[in-house]
């Protein structure tokens, strides 16, 4: 495994972990809904808000055409996991996931389309 590999591996799993921690606290104390008002409680968590969400639509138009181009499949999971789990989550994964695609490693979401 390549050292970019790795990198893009910690991140996905820092991604994964840290906003979920945050997450779960979160959800202990409200509702899935008291979550979503919260994203916009001020300006400040409106413009982190909204840049999260800009750049996650922006990163899956890019991840759902990168895959394409490589003849990846399930492209589709990119964006289920980047809204259902976190897009620090999904972009980190897809890009070990392209950089094993492209070094010729298979794994479950970067087996080729042609075979």
């Amino acid at each position: 495994m390549s050292g970019i590999s790795i990198v893009y591996l910690v991140l996905a799993t820092l991604g994964l972990m840290v906003p979920w921690f945050f997450n779960l606290r979160f959800l202990q104390q409200g509702t899935f809904w008291d979550f979503l008002a919260a994203t916009c409680v001020n300006d400040a968590a409106c413009s982190i808000s909204a840049d999260v969400l800009i750049a996650a639509v922006a990163g899956c138009i890019w991840i759902v055409s990168e895959a394409q181009r490589l003849g990846m499949r399930h492209r589709w999971l990119w964006v289920l996991l980047t809204f259902s789990i976190a897009f620090a989550f999904a972009f980190p994964l897809f890009l070990f996931v392209r950089e094993r695609h492209l070094r010729g490693s298979e794994l479950p979401f970067g087996e080729c389309d042609r075979e």
